[in-house]
């Protein structure tokens, strides 16, 4: 009996094979979702992107136009622009080239200052070559004044450069209140006569006149070191750009009247030597 339960053959216990899983089920829409997110996923990346690239470059042509900027909008930031620019214009001695107001468009007559509300450029035969609307919303007036004097005589020596001088700042105040001041779409500048009873020169300006300045950064229209009565004929891109820009812009004012309508109409006459201005 104890031989046979010693030869009990010990085996080991049958293994259970683990039950198998059935295949995962095929969820046909899955993919489709994914791949439509897939899809969005890189539409609003790619939209994200571009809205970056567009801010960026807005915020270039803001930032990068220029180094300085005004705030705000209307004749407050032109007020900034000429306090910025004007006390940049020295002439020799050191002394401030000329002062810079800003106002919206008006003129002075007697104790009245009276709204300029058209303006009309004579043509030949006796019609107006141009005529437009100055809405106080979208011009400004800059009045260029002799320092230690009235605003229609200016000091010191009159000559061609300097009258060139003057007429790279009224450049230089134009291209910032187009750039800077939402909406204008006309900058008007008194340039000060070189001596009394002169007939004043009015700059007028319109922001197609400008559009190529405006689309590249200032300092490659004007250098941001300002010349001088002496050294402004050694700058020919800027003598070129203001002789093609401001100085076929520049007009006599001939009279202030009134339209049918009850509209100011500030009428200016061409200046056929405009070049030979000495103003101021």
């Amino acid at each position: 009996m104890a031989s046979d339960v010693t030869e009990v053959e010990v085996r080991p216990a049958a293994t259970r094979e683990a039950p198998q899983r059935p295949p995962p089920a095929v969820r046909p829409h899955r993919l489709r979702f994914l791949l439509i997110y897939g899809v969005l996923g890189a539409a609003l990346a790619a939209a994200v992107v571009g809205v970056v690239v567009l801010v960026g470059k807005d915020g270039a042509g803001s930032s990068e136009w220029s180094s300085w900027r005004p705030s705000g909008g209307g004749v407050g930031a032109a007020e900034q622009i000429a306090r910025h620019v004007a006390p940049r214009y020295r002439l020799a001695n050191k002394d401030q080239l000329v002062d810079v107001l800003a106002r919206p468009p008006s003129l002075t007559q007697g104790s009245h200052t009276i709204p300029v509300q058209i303006i009309g450029v004579q043509g030949t035969n006796g019609k107006f070559g141009e005529v437009a609307a100055l809405s106080p919303t979208h011009s400004i007036l800059y009045l260029l004044c002799g320092l230690g004097q009235s605003c229609t005589i200016a000091t010191g020596k009159p000559s061609v450069e300097r009258g060139e001088l003057v007429r790279r700042e009224i450049l230089e105040l134009a291209l910032y209140t187009f750039k800077y001041v939402p909406g204008t779409d006309n900058v008007l500048a008194f340039m000060p006569p070189a001596a009394a009873k002169k007939q004043a020169v009015l700059v007028y300006l319109r922001k197609s006149d400008v559009a190529a300045a405006l689309e590249k950064p200032l300092d490659d229209s004007l250098s941001p070191t300002v010349p001088q009565v002496s050294t402004i004929a050694a700058r020919p891109h800027e003598v070129h750009l203001i002789d093609t820009v401001v100085t076929p812009r520049a007009f006599n004012p001939v009279t202030l009247t009134t339209t049918q309508g009850g509209d100011s109409l500030l009428v200016l006459a061409p200046l056929h030597t405009a070049k030979a201005q000495t103003t101021p």
